[in-house]
């Protein structure tokens, strides 16, 4: 919605800056802040309280204290999306699967009786296919592969042909659906410790974020990397980067010791975000890469139970998932150092990584 005072350079100047997606991510991340620390101060108190994960370790630390706040800022993210990114069509009806997922987890969270599990999967299924589509539409897609150098040369140019497979719509909604079903179900899991799920997610948004403003949304550095260029590239970079100040003040008030928790209200939308963010790059293979300890943490807990309930194979057996319990029962890990030690590892991981993806090609 700011962008059209970029086109008043005639009656001053600097309102030139509003044509920058930089200058609007940089606004989007401080609107951002600003609106969720005030109504996180002003409505934590009308939130519904915690009633205690079962089995999960130190459970009765966060019991009683509010939870669901994404309630708060995830429609305020909607707000500021709406108001910093250039508004298209698509970024509208974006924000509607988002908001859906919000929507779902804050009735689990407000519940008297938790949700089951069954019922949560088909509900994240029907958001992640409604998203899938808004993406993806319903022509063929492009698909960037990791570690394949082409080897087809374009006759008038030299140049090698980009390294990227086309596949139908089918194919790319049930793969889209597949990772963003994953996405959301991971990042729901790994919210159990204070900070940890908003710090692994921020490190993820600020590479996911970058890739598409530098690499995706940019024509000339897209095609030196033999990657499918994409114009709404940067838009996509400004929702991932407005995110960071909702998600740097919501970790004002969950930082251990925690005063308030985000709730399936929460966790499920920005888990949706983390997936959409990666379909936006045209590599759906990115999500194990950028949210790697989100994957091993919650994600890694999904495949040993489904394993169990419907193959009767039994795996990890030792091992307590989500992983963030077994490392504060079994190895005597505190919550601080459960948040530094997963986050300094993706951090480190996830650069090298994405290095490694887009050169060794």
């Amino acid at each position: 919605m700011l962008e059209w005072l970029g086109q008043l350079t005639d009656i001053w100047g600097p309102l030139r800056l509003f044509s920058s997606p930089l200058f609007l991510s940089a606004l989007g991340v401080l609107i951002g802040a600003i609106a969720t620390g005030l109504a996180l101060g002003r409505g934590r108190s009308r939130l519904p309280t915690d009633r205690g994960r079962e089995h999960a370790v130190h459970a009765q630390a966060s019991k009683g204290k509010p939870t669901g706040a994404g309630v708060l800022f995830i429609p305020l993210y909607a707000g500021v999306c709406l108001l910093v990114v250039p508004i298209s069509l698509e970024t509208v009806a974006i924000l509607l699967p988002v908001l859906a997922a919000m929507l779902t987890g804050f009735l689990d969270d407000r519940a008297k009786l938790p949700w089951g599990e069954y019922r949560k999967a088909v509900l994240d299924l029907g958001i992640a296919l409604g998203a899938a589509g808004i993406v993806f539409g319903t022509g063929e897609v492009e698909i960037w592969v990791p570690f394949w150098t082409p080897k087809t040369i374009d006759p008038e140019t030299g140049a090698a042909i980009l390294a990227s497979v086309t596949v139908g719509p089918w194919v790319s909604w049930s793969v889209g659906a597949a990772v963003l079903w994953i996405s959301i179900n991971a990042t729901n899991c790994t919210d159990g410790v204070d900070g940890l799920s908003a710090s692994l997610l921020a490190v993820a948004f600020v590479l996911l974020g970058g890739l598409l403003f530098v690499a995706v949304g940019n024509q000339s550095v897209a095609e030196f990397l033999l990657l499918p260029h994409s114009p709404e590239a940067p838009a996509w970079g400004i929702m991932a980067f407005t995110l960071l100040g909702v998600l740097g003040s919501y970790l004002w008030w969950n930082a251990h010791p925690s005063h308030l928790m985000m709730g399936d209200a929460g966790s499920r939308p920005l888990g949706l975000l983390l997936g959409l963010f990666v379909l936006a790059t045209g590599n759906v293979f990115l999500l194990p890469v950028v949210a790697g300890m989100v994957l091993v943490n919650g994600g890694t807990g999904l495949v040993k139970v489904a394993l169990l309930r419907f193959f009767r194979i039994g795996i990890f057996r030792e091992v307590r998932f989500p992983l963030h319990d077994h490392v504060r029962q079994n190895l005597g890990w505190s919550a601080p150092q459960v948040l530094v030690r997963f986050v300094v590892l993706q951090a480190i991981i996830a650069p090298l990584l994405i290095v490694l993806i887009l050169k060794v090609r």
